[in-house]
């Protein structure tokens, strides 16, 4: 329940996938706030050199490029004790269905399903030996409902939340939480232009659908309502809880989204009752 803590006087060790930006670096800075100790693991360790250097040995950074299943493996021991998993790394891909080349749906799914479930895969033996531990999946509001031109983004994420749905029943009468956090629109290098993937193909009947979200996500990069400090720092509060949520909508935009999902499943299920009930002998 909301205000009910769970004083944890050990320091966390928390390891952090993406760590060198956008969320990943919010959840380090405020990891290092809360006085606990980061593994960080990014692609390009240097990137993280300074921070490293300044934090009094509280931060290690690891190489990780986490679509590579024996860098994952590497990682995790070199890692230690992990008492908090956070899987962030992640990128935006837009592109009809039609327009999306197999190779570019797989890859999505290497990197924001496969990656992060066998990271997961690969910590849980620690925590059910400790009877402790907590999972992080950051995945987005396009992981509980999507739309035109993001439906590889959302298969991953959507694939990873649901993975982790089930994961959270099988592991807490170990003792282990998951919490799967659905951010909206927020300040991060997400819609970047040099970050944000657009599908090779493109077909001229689908410009006014996802072509239009594909330019519109790449003009709002800079401008987004959400804070990534504010996020991380609401994910945290989050943890204290004793009972806390299964999953976490951060900004107004992926809350009044996931409502207006959970109405429009709740209205076809209305009109649909009747069908769904008559299919007895």
């Amino acid at each position: 329940m909301e205000g009910m803590t769970d004083a944890t006087p050990t320091t966390r060790r928390w390891f952090i996938t993406g760590a060198n930006s956008g969320f990943g670096l919010a959840f380090v800075h405020a990891a290092l706030a809360a006085g606990d100790e980061v593994v960080a693991a990014v692609r390009r360790p240097e990137t993280l050199a300074e921070l490293a250097a300044s934090a009094d040995g509280r931060v290690t950074v690891l190489e990780l490029d986490v679509s590579d299943a024996a860098a994952r493996r590497r990682a995790v021991e070199a890692a230690g004790r992990i008492d908090v998993l956070v899987n962030n790394a992640g990128f935006g891909i837009t592109g009809a269905i039609e327009e999306t080349a197999e190779a570019e749906l797989r890859d999505a799914m290497e990197v924001m399903f496969f990656g992060p479930l066998e990271l997961t895969r690969l910590v849980l033996p620690q925590m059910r030996a400790r009877r402790s531990g907590t999972v992080v999946q950051l995945t987005s509001m396009g992981g509980f409902l999507s739309f035109p031109g993001v439906g590889a983004y959302s298969a991953a994420k959507g694939a990873l939340e649901l993975a982790s749905e089930a994961l959270a029943g099988e592991v807490a009468p170990l003792g282990i939480k998951v919490l799967i956090v659905e951010p909206g629109a927020f300040r991060t290098g997400f819609a970047a232009p040099t970050a944000l993937r657009t599908v090779a193909s493109r077909i001229a009947d689908y410009d006014t659908t996802s072509g239009a979200i594909r330019d519109d996500l790449s003009a709002a990069h800079g401008t987004q309502e959400g804070d990534p400090a504010k996020a991380a720092e609401a994910v945290l509060e989050v943890l204290t809880w004793k009972e806390p949520p299964l999953r976490l909508a951060l900004g107004s935009d992926a809350v009044d989204a996931v409502r207006a999902k959970l109405a429009s499943v709740g209205a076809d299920l209305d009109a649909t009752e009747h069908l769904g009930r008559a299919m007895g002998a």
